[in-house]
């Protein structure tokens, strides 16, 4: 029986013609939007995952600035004193330094500034190209300690978004008017101010810029057993006590993988309840019309309710039969929606790889976020449905067959 009702309900909805398209409007358009902005936070999340893995959950990152998004930015420095001090906590496997400048790069005959980060070759080259993820793709594949002119170029450089020509092994940039042989091409990181880097020798860039050991960044590696959150605390205590500070009164930042992805995890959740709580009111407004509709409909059908019900019909299956058209008119609306909402996000992330070359933004279309939507959709409509089909089973056959 359940599936004769749904054929009916079909076929009164064909009928109505352009008023079910009306009636559906709202229904697809809230899940449209919850579709397209839930499918691109979910692609977001798993693009910021991926970035977060190619960093290394097993690496602490210390900053002189409370975070990575601010280092650099106060008066505090980290330097070679400070970086012993983190050597010397029980649990830190190995620790480098990151000295970084902005300098301007030529290559040929044109000029672009572009950020330039010092490495050592007995340290903080091992932590980056073997335990970030990040890898040398083509040419030398590290620096050796007696390497001073030699560079290796990001993928903004090598493929060619930087000079009209792109930059590969075997060519010559200047870095501050000093030439530089390229011998390496990193692989591409995901973002656009980490592919556009230029890596040369620590000892080189402190000679270029007049610098001794004004760290930007310092990365430890933890020892396996170690549990990475307790060893980035005690460096956290070390660095304190060594400056007098207080906790909460910290010039430096010193965070791990997880805390990361769990702060930005906390910010994009943030923003899917809102656009959630936003797409829902349309949905409400959607489910309106269904009631409307429904209610019209009831009108429109009182000698039919009559005749169902002096041939035996029950009232539950007067109102079964309304609430599941009701709920077939959400159903609808919801698999257009699903169309739209999948489109849309679909055609966010072509504009983005392909116009604005950002591959964080990525559409995520899961089955459980389309099933959901539909049977969301779907609930929505049998819910609007409630009133008019307990006014429809409430008639009386006698009243109902005299009605016009």
């Amino acid at each position: 029986m359940i599936e004769d009702f749904f054929a009916i309900s079909i076929r009164n909805i064909w009928n109505k013609g352009v008023r079910s398209w009306l009636t559906m409007i709202g229904i697809f358009i809230g899940i449209a939007a919850i579709v397209s902005l839930m499918s691109l936070g979910e692609g977001l999340q798993n693009a910021m995952d991926e970035q977060f893995e190619l960093l290394g959950y097993n690496i602490i990152y210390v900053t002189p600035g409370s975070s990575l998004v601010s280092m650099g930015t106060g008066t505090a420095k980290l330097d070679d004193y400070d970086l012993k001090i983190i050597k010397r906590i029980r649990g830190v496997d190995l620790a480098g330094g990151l000295i970084t400048k902005l300098a301007k790069v030529k290559f040929k005959d044109e000029t672009a500034y572009i950020l330039v980060s010092g490495v050592d070759p007995r340290s903080t080259q091992e932590i980056l190209f073997d335990n970030t993820g990040i890898e040398i793709l083509k040419g030398q594949k590290k620096f050796s300690e007696s390497d001073r002119y030699k560079a290796f170029v990001g993928y903004e450089l090598w493929a060619g978004n930087v000079f009209d020509k792109p930059v590969g092994v075997g060519d010559r940039i200047t870095v501050n008017d000093k030439r530089f042989q390229v011998v390496g091409e990193i692989s591409r990181i995901g973002n656009s101010q980490d592919d556009l880097s230029v890596y040369i020798p620590q000892e080189t860039i402190k000679d270029i810029f007049g610098v001794e050991d004004e760290y930007m960044l310092v990365m430890a590696r933890a020892k396996p057993n170690y549990d990475v959150e307790d060893v980035a605390e005690d460096i956290k205590k070390a660095l304190r006590k060594d400056r007098g500070l207080d906790e909460g009164d910290e010039d430096f930042g010193v965070q791990t993988m997880k805390q990361m992805k769990d702060s930005v995890g906390i910010v994009l959740d943030g923003v899917q309840a809102v656009v959630i709580g936003i797409s829902l009111i349309s949905l409400f407004v959607g489910g309106i019309g269904i009631m409307n509709t429904m209610y019209t409909s009831v009108l429109e059908k009182t000698q039919e309710i009559g005749v169902m019900k002096a041939i035996g019909a029950r009232n539950s299956d007067i109102s079964l039969l309304f609430m599941i058209e009701s709920g077939t008119i959400g159903l609808v609306g919801g698999v257009i929606g699903c169309l739209i909402g999948a489109g849309l996000s679909k055609g966010v992330e072509y504009i983005a790889v392909v116009e604005l070359d950002q591959t964080m933004i990525k559409a995520s279309i899961t089955p459980e976020l389309i099933i959901g939507a539909l049977a969301f959709s779907f609930i929505v409509g049998c819910i609007s449905g409630v009133l008019p089909a307990r006014q429809a089973a409430q008639l009386k056959p006698v009243d109902a067959l005299r009605y016009e």
